[in-house]
């Protein structure tokens, strides 16, 4: 893929395509579950609901909609224990690491888009052990509206002041490739990431990477 304007800038989601939060953010899950004396549900099982948040989580662990009268105390409960212990297994996903030292060595600057409001964007994002730091955070509750509004990679590219048909985003979910066409962005499908129950094949993204150096495979850089 040869792109029209040069990169100058790489936008990523957090979780299922920079950090593998999904062990966390399961564990919480399964600690509710067992305040409602049900059994933990495996991992693998879960995962693929883990870029969805608490609503994604809940429907699938606990059964409830978010207009279902339960879900509020639900929701309070999982959050709050997901807040106490938000990185106990999580980690950089392999690559991710030697992807950005690659970026700080070529002056291309980085930041993370997320939905993840503030609240645990900012404990999660202090926590990992980013080789540099991302050039800019925004959480869901930063811009205007989240994603797949355009606004929170609008205002990234504002902080790291390219224009955002220089920049391109990563994501492991659909809501994030709309983001970036809303945004006049290249858009990338991180099919190693969490990715519902969706194919990254039906997102419409300009390429679908495998692994995150497969990043630096693709002729965006030039």
């Amino acid at each position: 893929m040869t792109p029209s304007h040069p990169v100058q800038a790489c936008l990523f989601d957090l979780d299922g395509t920079l950090a593998d939060t999904a062990p966390d953010l399961a564990a919480a899950l399964n600690h509710v579950r067992a305040q409602h004396a049900l059994e933990a549900l495996p991992l693998e099982f879960l995962r693929p609901m883990a870029s969805h948040g608490a609503r994604g989580l809940l429907a699938v662990g606990m059964q409830v909609a978010a207009d279902d009268p339960r879900y509020p105390a639900l929701k309070d409960a999982f959050l709050a224990r997901y807040l106490t212990a938000i990185r106990v297994h999580t980690t950089l996903f392999d690559g991710v690491s030697t992807l950005i030292e690659h970026l700080h060595k070529t002056a291309i600057p980085w930041g993370i888009v997320t939905n993840k409001l503030s609240t645990y964007t900012t404990p999660l994002v202090a926590q990992l052990p980013w080789p540099h730091q991302p050039g800019c955070i925004v959480s869901g509750d930063t811009a205007a509206h989240p994603k797949p509004a355009p606004d929170p990679l609008l205002y990234a590219a504002k902080q790291l002041q390219v224009a955002p048909e220089h920049c391109l985003y990563v994501g492991d979910d659909l809501r994030d490739m709309q983001s970036a066409r809303a945004a006049g962005m290249r858009a990338i499908a991180a099919a190693y990431g969490y990715c519902g129950h969706s194919e990254p094949e039906n997102w419409g993204a300009d390429a679908i990477i495998s692994h995150p150096l497969d990043l630096l495979t693709l002729d965006l850089m030039s």
